[in-house]
C-alpha cells in the first residue's frame, strides 16, 4: 500500500531512486521497471515465472484509458487518473508499479512474525471470526504466511491472491469439511499457479450457484466492479479485485446473461 505523505510518499520515492527531476531527463518507466525486476532476479530473487512485467490495456474506443500492470510475483496495478492515450495509460501504470516496487524493499515490507500478527488481525476485521477463534479461511491464511516468512508482500502476492480467492469462492470451507489439514491445501497451491485452469474451475462454482440464486452472477458482478475502480482511483493494489472480476465476467459470459 502506498504511503500518502512523508519522506516515503510516492512522489519522494520515484523522484529519489527514479532520477525524475527538473534537473535530469525523463525516465523511461517502462523501461526502469522491467530493469528493476530483472535486477532483483540476478541478485537471487526467487521468481518461479520469471522477471517479465506485464501489460494489459482494457479496451476502449475513447479515453480516458486504463491500464494494467503485473509484476513477478502475482502484484498488479493500474494507471492512475484520467489517461488521454493508450501509452500515457501505460506509463500510468509503470510509474504506480514502479514507486509500489521500490517500496517492497523497505524492512516493513517482508514477512515477519510482527506483520503476520497485524495481517491476520486485520483479516479477522474484514472476515470475521468464530468467538476468540479465526474463520477458517483467516487460520489457513495464517498457515500461509508463516509458512512463508522472509519473504516481501509484492513476491508473495499470486500465492496471497489464490488463498484469498479460495476464500471469497467458498473453496477452503469446502476444502475443511473434506478434513483436509491447511499445510496439505497450502503445500498444494504454493504450487499451483492462478492460471486460466484454476479461473475456469472457480466460474463453473459460480455458474452452480446462479442455478440456485438466479442473478448472484450479476449482483456480485456490479460490486467487484466498483471495488476494483475504487482500488485502482485510490492507487492500491489490484490483483485480488481484479481475479474476482475477472472470473465472474468468465461466469457471466457462459451463463448467457447480459451486463450492464
Amino acid at each position: 500500500m502506498l504511503m500518502n505523505n512523508g519522506p516515503w510518499s510516492p512522489e519522494h520515492i520515484y523522484q529519489e531512486i527514479a532520477g525524475y527531476s527538473t534537473t535530469k531527463h525523463r525516465v523511461n518507466v517502462v523501461e526502469e521497471l522491467q530493469e528493476f525486476w530483472q535486477l532483483k532476479q540476478a541478485k537471487g530473487a526467487d521468481l518461479k515465472n520469471g522477471a517479465l512485467v506485464i501489460y494489459e490495456s482494457v479496451p476502449s474506443s475513447s479515453p480516458p484509458y486504463v491500464c494494467y500492470v503485473t509484476l513477478p510475483g502475482g502484484s498488479c496495478f493500474a494507471s492512475y487518473g484520467n489517461c488521454p492515450t493508450k501509452a500515457e495509460a501505460r506509463r500510468s501504470a509503470a510509474r504506480i508499479a514502479l514507486m509500489n516496487s521500490i517500496f517492497n524493499e523497505q524492512p516493513t515490507r517482508k514477512i515477519t512474525q510482527d506483520f503476520i500478527a497485524k495481517a491476520v488481525h486485520d483479516a479477522c476485521s474484514n472476515y470475521g471470526t468464530i468467538g476468540e477463534t479465526p474463520s477458517p479461511g483467516v487460520a489457513a491464511f495464517r498457515f500461509m504466511l508463516e509458512s512463508n516468512l522472509g519473504k516481501t508482500m509484492l513476491e508473495f502476492q499470486e500465492l496471497m491472491t489464490v488463498f484469498q480467492l479460495l476464500h471469497w469462492n467458498g473453496s477452503l470451507k469446502a476444502m475443511r469439511e473434506r478434513q483436509c489439514s491447511r499445510q496439505e491445501v497450502v503445500e498444494h497451491y504454493s504450487h499451483r499457479p492462478l492460471d486460466d485452469d484454476m479461473r475456469s474451475q472457480m466460474a463453473l462454482d459460480w455458474i452452480a450457484r446462479e442455478q440456485e440464486i438466479p442473478g448472484i452472477i450479476s449482483r456480485e458482478l456490479n460490486l467487484s466492479e466498483r471495488e476494483l475502480e475504487e482500488a485502482r482511483l485510490a492507487g492500491k493494489e489490484l490483483r485480488f479485485p481484479k481475479e474476482k472480476k475477472d472470473i465472474l465476467m468468465l461466469a457471466n459470459s457462459q451463463v448467457g446473461d447480459p451486463y450492464d
